[in-house]
């Protein structure tokens, strides 16, 4: 098996390809010619078929030994693959016949034959040794010990593991069927009455590709077992799936990830437990969890569906929405001469400008006091001025005014404003014009709006509220012409 050069060194690996190549050739075949198949399952939401065949392949198992009295492996496979066949027409047919959901007609199916199967082992118990065990868990470490004969050109008769012939086999078909069947299985997948009507039959290639699943199925559960099989149809294309929205590269980043998570899973079930004390693990498990461990990675970082680069994605649509109702505050303060702003507002400006702007905006201060330094960066907004405000309503005609530090919008800033107002201004003529909104819900309304309102769109909203001059508050709708592209 692996062994490492030393104990200080982690990562370097003695290779033993009497061992461990066969071992991880055979994962990777299975996670190949499984992932080929899986994409498919997992577009056309079937990916529990493969666990269903996997489990309802025990009694054509049993029926061949019952039949033939032996227990070799072309009669076994026989039977394996004719009960898989069955799985898969059984539960389509139960489904469209029946109008019952897909899931349950698979759970229906294989819980039925599987119970089955295992009333049959019971009958055959004392004459045939089939562990269902090995069934769940597989023997791929056992891989290297069952080998065949293989002439090869140059290098003569071989030994190879009979799993890595039979596996290599499937995978070639199940390619070939992928690649020269590529766009009746995109479109069958997709839109099957499509299919139909370009003129082959969207039932023919989904049958096709239910028997290539259970031959897979069958193929390998054998030697690396019920749950990998399981892992490999379904995780690799839902990592895939996740990365891509081309369906070609996905079956590419499926095979890939499947092969990778073949190997890695190997040496770690050879290196992990000995950091916790222990010898080793099941292969075929730790390559089940590999696949796991890259879905999850997929789940968190994929680039479009990824937790982390959507919650960036999030944080700034906040912070692009922030500066927008910065510029369109300072706009519409601006706007406003010193006589119209509410004595509350002039007073609480006094106090502490970036706490009144967060206040207007239920924000924080220094949200407000980082979008101010930022348009101030962009050449946005000037040098804060000295503006006087009323300090109360008894000194309001007096000249006892106290100074405030007002940002001034520069003729950029006053620009990009002037368009977000124009924008809200519109949504509010349109809401009321047009939809009949209510004049209460109109403003929160537009305020969702505005932030994604380009100048084509403006202009469309002009023509169809016939060129307001002000809005339904009776506020000035800011002209097009004074917004600079």
């Amino acid at each position: 098996m692996i062994g490492w050069a030393d104990s200080t060194s982690f990562w370097t690996v003695e290779w033993n390809w009497a061992l461990d190549g066969w071992i991880v050739a055979a994962g990777m075949l299975c996670a190949v010619a499984s992932s080929l198949l899986g994409c498919f399952l997992v577009l056309r939401r079937m990916s529990l078929l493969g666990d269903a065949i996997s489990h309802a392949v025990l009694p054509g198992l049993a029926a061949a030994f019952l039949i033939s009295g032996s227990r070799s492996s072309g009669w076994m496979f026989l039977g394996a693959v004719i009960v898989g066949v069955l799985t898969a027409l059984l539960s389509d047919w139960i489904h469209v016949r029946g109008e019952v959901d897909e899931g349950a007609s698979m759970g229906v199916v294989f819980t039925t034959l599987f119970a089955a199967g295992l009333i049959m082992i019971v009958l055959a118990a004392d004459r045939v040794d089939l562990d269902p065990g090995c069934v769940l868990y597989g023997a791929i470490e056992s891989t290297p010990l069952d080998t065949w004969v293989i002439p090869i050109p140059i290098l003569g008769p071989t030994d190879i593991p009979r799993v890595v012939v039979v596996l290599s086999i499937v995978t070639l078909i199940n390619a070939a069927f992928v690649g020269l069947f590529f766009k009746e299985l995109k479109m069958a997948t997709f839109d099957a009455e499509l299919a139909t009507s370009s003129g082959f039959s969207a039932k023919a290639i989904h049958y096709v590709l239910m028997t290539l699943v259970a031959v897979t199925a069958v193929a390998s559960f054998e030697s690396v077992g019920n749950i990998l099989v399981v892992a490999m149809l379904v995780v690799p294309a839902a990592t895939a799936y996740l990365l891509t929205d081309r369906l070609g590269v996905m079956i590419l980043l499926a095979c890939v990830i499947g092969a990778a998570s073949a190997w890695g899973g190997h040496v770690a079930a050879v290196e992990i437990p000995t950091w916790f004390g222990f010898r080793s693990t099941t292969t075929a498990g730790m390559m089940a969890v590999a696949t796991g461990f890259a879905f999850t990675l997929a789940v968190v970082g994929s680039p479009r569906r990824g937790l982390i680069p959507q919650w960036i994605r999030k944080q700034w649509l906040r912070w692009t929405i922030l500066t927008d109702d910065v510029l369109a505050l300072l706009y519409r303060m601006e706007e406003k001469t010193l006589d119209e702003r509410p004595i509350a507002d002039a007073m609480a400006m006094q106090a502490d400008l970036n706490a009144w702007m967060a206040g207007v905006l239920l924000t924080n201060r220094f949200a407000i006091k980082s979008a101010v330094k930022y348009h101030a960066w962009r050449g946005r907004i000037e040098t804060a001025q000295a503006v006087s405000t009323t300090a109360t309503a008894e000194t309001a005609n007096t000249a006892d005014r106290s100074k405030v530090l007002v940002p001034k919008l520069t003729g950029v800033g006053r620009s990009e404003a002037e368009s977000l107002v124009r924008s809200h201004r519109l949504w509010e003529q349109y809401l009321v014009t047009q939809v009949d909104s209510e004049g209460s819900r109109i403003h929160q309304q537009a305020h969702q709006l505005e932030h994604f309102t380009d100048r084509q769109l403006q202009d469309q909203l002009d023509h169809q509220t016939d060129s307001p001059e002000k809005d339904p508050h009776g506020s000035p709708i800011p002209s097009a012409n004074d917004q600079h592209p």
